[in-house]
């Protein structure tokens, strides 16, 4: 990818635009909650040299499940920009696509267990991990986008 920046005011954007700090152990932190009454001040979290960068998006309330890695470097006057989308743990990601439905068999199995439970329970509860289990993954890949499209517009990437 290529940038309407050069090297210096790339790294000046990423310095003005960038929290630092290791994007991996953001959430791990006991005191990342405490972040929350701090505010946003900054739209990326990460860490960056004269030639690499890792960023995520800077959020208190959530956590971020993609950072962006790449490394720039001038070729004829032009910032040449390569970087990657990836989990930034691989072990989240997993969480994300089989914790629903580990929850869907484990709730219907209780639910078939009791004699009493009624059709309603059972469909609306059903119906509930469904749309929660959809709604999740459209959100990660939302959240995927977003990453992509605010450093591409801060950072002014030409496709």
């Amino acid at each position: 990818m290529k940038s309407k920046l050069n090297a210096t005011e790339f790294k000046n954007k990423i310095k003005s635009n960038t929290v630092i700090g290791n994007p991996k152990l953001k959430f791990i932190s006991p005191f990342w909650l405490f972040r929350i009454f701090k505010g946003i001040s900054k739209p990326f979290y990460g860490d960056f040299d004269d030639s690499a960068f890792r960023l995520t998006i800077n959020t208190t309330v959530s956590p971020t499940f993609y950072t962006i890695k790449g490394k720039y470097k001038t070729l004829n006057r032009i910032l040449d920009i390569s970087y990657a989308i990836e989990p930034t743990h691989k072990l989240s990601i997993i969480w994300i696509k089989y914790f629903p439905i580990i929850a869907f068999v484990l709730a219907n199995s209780v639910l078939i267990s009791q004699e009493e439970t009624s059709l309603q329970v059972y469909l609306i509860f059903n119906l509930f991990i469904v749309f929660s289990m959809f709604y999740i993954r459209w959100r990660t890949k939302q959240e995927m986008k977003n990453l992509e499209r605010k450093f591409n517009e801060i950072f002014e990437i030409i496709i």
